[in-house]
């Protein structure tokens, strides 16, 4: 227990001391603080330790605070939904299961993807890029559609039907860059649009790229960089994919990239996000 703004008595710009040692509290172990609940500063601040520390779970309560939308249904209990667009876009996993099991008794595995699942995702990712939800919130989209297809890859392999693939997609992290965490989440959300990712991982040269390109018979490859001393071995890439002959199409991004940079290296798309790549996903695999 401890009463924090103790600290700050005959101080100037007492807030600023007083969230800065709450934080450091925290981190030491404080689970009882003495705080004015009338100071955003303080409540904020506890805020954004949990979410940090992990205790805000799929950063839900950090979000419901801060989104100035309305807080996202709290995830119903199995059985409580029979809609599966409902469970996508709550991102209730089990149920997803469920309701696709369900569903194969009067429907085929495209149509529950063309009709069900990918609708849902959709939905999901206009109100992202709205900025009505967020990133935890399309991921969790993404999880619980990937509980979906599962259930349907599992009938496929017993029944022997085709394959639900809508085209491969490789991804990779250039040479030089070992940052993947956004072409990692790239990769969850084109999964579960119904693509066959190959992700190359992080730090690939440009000659994998095109080998596997060309190997695989892959008509759209993205690129990801996010330190600007890449952004050469990036151009490498596109170059040597264009000097191949290989027909595909380019999406690049990263937070270091722009339109303008796609345009100049040659590249035919620039992604700002994983929803964006989604999109030029289905503008050229369909």
């Amino acid at each position: 227990m401890l009463g924090v703004s103790n600290i700050s008595f005959g101080l100037p710009n007492r807030e600023l001391v007083n969230r800065t040692f709450l934080s450091l509290a925290l981190e030491e172990g404080l689970d009882l603080a003495i705080i004015n609940p009338n100071i955003p500063a303080m409540t904020e601040t506890v805020a954004a330790y949990k979410l940090l520390k992990g205790f805000d779970k799929d950063c839900q309560g950090f979000v419901d605070r801060f989104a100035n939308a309305p807080a996202t249904p709290a995830p119903a209990a199995p059985g409580k939904t029979d809609d599966i667009f409902e469970a996508v876009a709550k991102g209730l996993k089990s149920e997803s299961r469920e309701i696709t099991k369900r569903l194969m008794e009067t429907k085929t595995e495209l149509e529950i993807i063309n009709d069900c699942l990918i609708p849902a995702l959709d939905a999901v990712g206009t109100r992202y890029e709205k900025g009505e939800l967020f990133l935890p919130q399309l991921l969790r989209a993404a999880e619980a559609s990937q509980e979906a297809f599962e259930v349907l890859k599992v009938n496929i392999a017993k029944t022997g039907a085709g394959g639900v693939t809508k085209g491969k997609i490789i991804v990779a992290t250039v040479r030089g860059d070992i940052h993947d965490i956004g072409k990692n989440i790239v990769k969850t959300i084109l999964v579960n649009y119904g693509y066959q990712v190959i992700d190359l991982g992080r730090d690939v040269p440009p000659e994998t790229v095109v080998e596997t390109a060309v190997r695989e018979d892959v008509k759209l490859i993205g690129l990801s960089a996010l330190m600007t001393t890449t952004l050469p071995a990036m151009a490498e890439t596109v170059a040597l994919l264009r000097k191949s002959g290989h027909a595909c199409k380019v999406m690049i991004g990263g937070a270091v990239l722009t339109p303008d940079y796609a345009r100049e290296i040659g590249a035919d798309y620039y992604a700002r996000d994983a929803k964006a790549s989604a999109d030029i996903a289905k503008e050229v695999l369909g």
